[in-house]
């Protein structure tokens, strides 16, 4: 983290939607283990969102524990980090609906990532329409200063910040404008070489392992190029990969057998393989031993939401406050 990250409230979410894989964790897990070394975060499981999608009781429950057990095996310290539900925080919806009433239509109809899940399928519900409110809810309701991110939630990010301008204009200034932070290795690709998004059905579970593991790996898509010929690294998605995982110097090793010839793609898959296992054989076990305590996780998000709601009844009682409504509902 630079000079400039360090301090600030860093905020970030995580859909309980399906098994985390590689794209997540190099796109943003990865960097959220990081970053709670050096600044205040707040990382929650977004279940809410996961709705617009999700629509069966037992698969949210399940994935959302999955998650929490995924974050924690792969390093995340609730001593470090607030670390929640999104539900156990209801005071998001609150400030969901104020801010929508200061968003134009205009804002919400030119996001790219709800045009691009109803072409992929996706219902066109209000809920996915909604996404953005409720995810500029999540980010301003903690007073976030920094949210790290896929490029794929640039927009959104920009988003909260015309929607916290727009408030803060009509009614005070309220909440800080968030910025965002990229990491360089945001972008992985899938199997078959577009993004890796469990949309497309082409990722590799950060916790797979064993015979489906391999079979994932090896059925990654390459070119016909033989063996013997030599081949472009920068044009392969097994390579992409791998360096990912590995080292400049060896790096630059695999890169030469590319460009020799005589090395197959079978060989290079190998090899990614046997970096995917060395990388996550640790946070293998202990997920393991974690999933055996799933009372231990209960707690760890709770106490997490404790402290996320300390935040959340803060802010929206300025917001209630400069809206011209009372501190807190009359009971």
């Amino acid at each position: 983290m630079s000079q400039k990250e360090a301090g600030k409230r860093i905020l970030s979410g995580v859909q309980p939607s399906g098994k985390l894989h590689l794209g997540n964790y190099f796109g943003a897990v990865k960097q959220h283990i990081e970053l709670q070394n050096s600044g205040e975060c707040f990382y929650f499981i977004a279940d809410y969102h996961s709705l617009t999608t999700v629509h069966d009781a037992k698969t949210l429950s399940q994935n959302t524990l999955d998650v929490a057990l995924d974050y924690l095996a792969l390093g995340l310290d609730p001593a470090k980090a607030v670390f929640f539900r999104q539900s156990d925080v209801p005071e998001v919806n609150e400030l969901a609906w104020i801010l929508s009433t200061v968003t134009n239509m205009g804002l919400l109809e030119r996001a790219v990532s709800y045009k691009e899940k109803v072409d992929k399928g996706i219902d066109a519900s209000v809920g996915l329409f909604y996404y953005p409110i409720l995810m500029a809810a999540d980010i301003l309701i903690y007073r976030s200063s920094l949210v790290p991110v896929g490029k794929d939630q640039v927009q959104h990010i920009e988003m909260t910040q015309d929607i916290a301008g727009k408030f803060n204009r009509c009614f005070g200034e309220i909440f800080p404008i968030p910025g965002f932070r990229l990491d360089k290795e945001s972008k992985v690709p899938g199997v078959d070489g577009q993004k890796m998004s469990k949309s497309y059905g082409n990722t590799i579970e950060i916790f797979a392992e064993g015979k489906p593991l391999e079979k994932r790996v090896m059925g990654i898509v390459t070119d016909s190029t033989p063996v013997e010929s030599p081949k472009d690294p920068t044009k392969c998605n097994v390579f992409a990969l791998y360096s990912l995982f590995a080292s400049e110097a060896e790096k630059t090793a695999l890169e030469q057998k590319y460009r020799s010839g005589g090395m197959g793609y079978g060989e290079a898959k190998k090899a990614l393989l046997a970096k995917v296992n060395e990388h996550f054989s640790a946070a293998r076990e202990k997920r393991k031993e974690l999933a055996s305590r799933p009372g231990e996780v209960e707690d760890i998000l709770k106490a997490g939401a404790r402290r996320a709601r300390e935040e959340a009844r803060a802010t929206i009682r300025l917001v209630r406050r400069a809206v011209g409504m009372k501190d807190e509902p009359t009971l």
